[in-house]
């Protein structure tokens, strides 16, 4: 036997090593879902309700944290939830709300506790400046239910607001 019989081999013929370009069509699949899943991101973030709803919230918590007084407290979320529905449903909706039917439109929407004594003491502080010493324990029921209102604000259909 000849010790020589690997020189009478062909030479090595090995293939090149796979580029990184152009990928696989799984790559490819996988960047478009990337791309689409960042766009549909960007358009539910940037979406109008969602912006006005995240700059009344972090409006409320402002308010909470810097108002100690409570009369200026109820001017600045009365304010606060007026702002807000106006944008939210329109002034032909919104405006010429005041009073009763006011609170009736803030309960609708999801403010339940601006029922009865509540929300009375919200309208008086506002109004006439005044607070009766037994509600001023209202402040925190008010920054709740505005904060109810301003996340699950409903359509104005659902409200019962006039057209």
């Amino acid at each position: 036997m000849n010790a020589d019989w690997l020189s009478q081999l062909a030479p090595d013929r090995a293939p090149p090593p796979p580029g990184w370009w152009p990928p696989a069509p799984g790559w490819w699949a996988l960047l478009g879902l990337i791309v689409a899943l960042a766009i549909v991101t960007v358009l539910w973030w940037r979406h109008p309700r969602r912006r006005l709803r995240r700059a009344a919230l972090v409006e409320l918590r402002r308010i909470r944290a810097h108002e100690a007084d409570v009369i200026r407290a109820a001017r600045a979320i009365q304010n606060l939830l007026r702002r807000y529905a106006l944008a939210r449903y329109g002034a032909d909706r919104v405006a010429r709300l005041h009073g009763d039917a006011w609170l009736r439109f803030l309960a609708n929407g999801g403010a339940e506790g601006l029922r009865g004594a509540p929300g009375q003491s919200l309208l008086r502080a506002n109004f006439a400046g005044r607070l009766d010493p037994e509600r001023l324990d209202d402040r925190e029921i008010w920054f709740a239910a505005a904060e109810r209102f301003v996340r699950g604000a409903r359509s104005p259909v659902d409200l019962g607001a006039p057209r």
